[in-house]
C-alpha cells in the first residue's frame, strides 16, 4: 500500500484504490479504463470525472475545459486532478462497447486451442478459437491500456520517443486477456495470431517507432514478427507459437490484411472496397488480379476526438441525430441525460443539418451563429463541422485517388465494407449525405470488426491464403492529393430525392 494513501472510490464502477496524497490521479485511473486521449496534457478535455463527495480544487485547465455550470456541478479534468483526502468520483467514460465479432469459421483440421487478437489503438478483442471446430470459446475486450500515453498513434509515437515503455503495459495487459480466456487450459494453446496497424505492431513487437515520426512515414520493420510466450511474459506453453501479422505499408498495418481476407477482397473479380475509419483512415480497393491500400490522417473527429463536446459511444453520448418534421430528433446511449456527442452522432448531426439548411454546403452554419442546439445542453459548433470537413475529406480525395490508380470509377464497385466500430455505427445514409463515401446506399455495407474476423481466418488456415499483390500507395507523394483534398472538403449540395 501507498504511504500516507487517499481512497478514491469510482462510481458506476464500485471500485476503490488508493493513491499517494497529492499524486495525479492519471496512472490509477487509466488501469480502470478511464481513457486520457491527449496523454493526460490537459488540452484535450476527454477525462471529465465528477466529483460526487469530497472535493478537487479547479484548475485552469478545468477552466478551459468546462464552462461555470459544469465546474460547479462537480466536473474536472482527471489527468490533471491531485488528490488530498478521500473522494467518490463519477466516471464519465464508465461504459463503451468494444466491437467483436463471434461468427464461427470453418476448422482446418489442426488441433488444440488458437487465440486471435485484435490489437486497436483504442481497444483490444481477443478470442480463444477451437482450432479443429472453428467454435469461438471465448472472448475479451478491453481498452488498450496505452490510452494513458494519448488516444491517438501520434501520442503513442511520441510516448515512446521520450522513453514510455508502451511495450511492456501492452504484452502485460494481453498476457492477463490470454490467461482469462485460456482458464485453466494454457496447456492447450498451440497457436497465437496477432493484427493491428502498424504503430501497435512496432510497440508490442519492441521495434523503433522513429521513422514513424515523420515524412515518409515509412519504417523496414513491417515484416511477420514471431516470438516465444517466454519472450512475452505469458503462462502459455513453450511449443505455442504466437506471431503478430505483416504490415502492408506506412500506417497500413495487419489490421487492414486481415480485412482484405474476412471481406474476400482477394477472390473477388469484381472491384470490392475497404474502409477502416480512425484517426488514421485507412483504405483498401482491389480485387483477385491486385490490391492498393492507403492510409490517411483523417484526424480524430469520428471518434468525436476535437470535437467540443466529443466523446467516446458511451452512456450519455449522442448516437443517432435526424430531421423530421421541422425538428431534430437525437438517440443517446444508455436513455441517459445528454453530455456530449460521439462520432456516430456527429456525423448524422452535421447530415441533418445540411438536409434541414442549417448547414450550407460550404460547412458553415446559415444563421452566423457558429453553433446549433442537438439535444438538452449539447451544442455542436462551427470549429466541429470544420474538423468533421478535414476528415471526410481525408478519406473522400483517398478514396478517389486509389480509384485512379487503378484505373476504375465508383461505379465499378461491387460493395464497399465499412469496417471497425465507427464504420459499423455510422447511419449509411449520413456517410453519404456528407460525401465521405459517393456510391449508392445498397453498395455500402457495415462490416463490423474485419481484423478479428481476418485474424481467425488467419489462425484456421492450413496454410498462408494466396493473396493477389498488393500495393501500397502514398497519398503524401501524390502530386494530385492537395487539389483532390480541396475539392472534397465541401459538402454535397441537397437533391430533391
Amino acid at each position: 500500500m501507498n504511504p500516507d494513501p487517499v481512497r478514491i472510490r469510482l462510481e458506476p464502477l464500485s471500485v476503490e484504490v488508493d493513491v499517494l496524497r497529492g499524486a495525479l490521479l492519471v496512472s490509477s485511473l487509466s488501469e480502470h479504463d478511464i481513457e486520457f486521449p491527449c496523454g493526460g496534457t490537459g488540452l484535450c478535455g476527454g477525462c471529465g470525472v465528477r466529483v460526487l463527495d469530497g472535493s478537487l480544487p479547479i484548475t485552469d485547465a478545468d477552466r478551459a475545459a468546462f464552462p461555470a455550470a459544469e465546474l460547479a456541478a462537480g466536473w474536472r479534468l482527471a489527468c490533471q486532478a491531485r488528490a488530498q483526502s478521500p473522494l467518490v468520483l463519477e466516471c464519465g467514460q464508465w461504459h463503451m462497447d468494444v466491437l467483436t465479432d463471434n461468427a464461427g469459421l470453418a476448422g482446418a483440421g489442426k488441433h488444440g486451442l488458437g487465440i486471435a487478437i485484435d490489437l486497436g489503438t483504442t481497444t483490444i478483442a481477443a478470442q480463444i478459437v477451437d482450432m479443429a471446430s472453428g467454435l469461438v470459446l471465448g472472448v475479451e475486450t478491453v481498452l488498450n491500456p496505452q490510452a494513458s500515453f494519448g488516444s491517438d498513434v501520434m501520442n503513442r509515437i511520441r510516448a515512446a520517443l521520450h522513453g514510455s515503455d508502451l511495450t511492456t503495459v501492452v504484452r502485460a495487459a494481453l498476457g492477463q486477456i490470454i490467461t482469462r480466456l485460456a482458464r485453466g487450459r494454457e496447456s492447450e494453446v498451440a497457436e497465437v495470431i496477432l493484427v493491428g496497424n502498424t504503430v501497435m505492431h512496432h510497440l508490442f513487437s519492441g521495434r523503433s517507432v522513429e521513422q514513424l515520426a515523420a515524412a515518409p512515414f515509412e519504417s523496414p520493420n513491417l515484416s511477420v514478427q514471431c516470438f516465444s510466450p517466454q519472450q512475452l511474459g505469458w503462462l502459455l506453453p513453450g511449443s505455442c507459437a504466437v506471431r503478430f501479422a505483416h504490415c502492408l505499408g506506412g500506417f497500413v498495418g495487419s489490421d487492414i490484411l486481415a480485412g482484405i481476407i474476412a471481406t474476400g477482397i482477394a477472390n473477388s473479380d469484381r472491384l470490392v472496397a475497404l474502409v477502416d475509419l480512425g484517426t488514421n483512415g485507412e483504405i483498401a480497393i482491389g480485387n483477385r488480379n491486385g490490391v492498393v491500400c492507403a492510409s490517411t490522417a483523417a484526424g480524430p473527429a469520428f471518434e468525436a476526438g476535437a470535437i467540443r463536446m466529443g466523446m467516446r459511444a458511451a452512456t450519455g453520448a449522442i448516437s443517432y441525430v435526424s430531421f423530421a418534421a421541422g425538428q431534430f430528433h437525437a438517440t443517446v446511449i444508455g436513455d441517459a441525460e445528454p453530455r456530449g456527442i460521439c462520432g456516430s452522432g456527429l456525423v448524422d448531426a452535421v447530415a441533418a443539418g445540411l438536409v434541414s439548411g442549417v448547414i450550407l454546403p460550404s460547412g458553415r452554419i446559415a444563421d452566423g451563429t457558429k453553433q446549433f442546439p442537438i439535444a438538452g445542453p449539447v451544442l455542436l459548433y462551427q470549429a466541429d463541422i470544420r474538423e468533421l470537413q478535414l476528415a471526410k475529406a481525408a478519406i473522400a480525395s483517398g478514396f478517389k485517388l486509389l480509384l485512379k490508380r487503378l484505373g476504375a470509377q465508383a461505379a465499378e464497385l461491387q460493395a464497399i465494407y465499412l469496417a471497425g466500430a465507427f464504420g459499423n455505427y455510422v447511419q449509411i445514409e449520413s456517410a453519404i449525405r456528407i460525401g465521405l463515401i459517393e456510391v449508392p446506399t445498397e453498395l455500402a455495407h457495415a462490416a463490423g470488426n474485419t481484423a478479428l474476423r481476418g485474424a481467425k481466418m488467419l489462425l484456421l488456415a492450413a496454410q498462408e491464403p494466396a493473396l493477389p499483390p498488393i500495393e501500397h500507395i502514398s497519398l503524401a507523394a501524390d502530386p494530385g492529393f492537395q487539389d483532390e483534398f480541396a475539392n472534397c472538403m465541401t459538402f454535397p449540395g441537397q437533391t430533391d430525392s
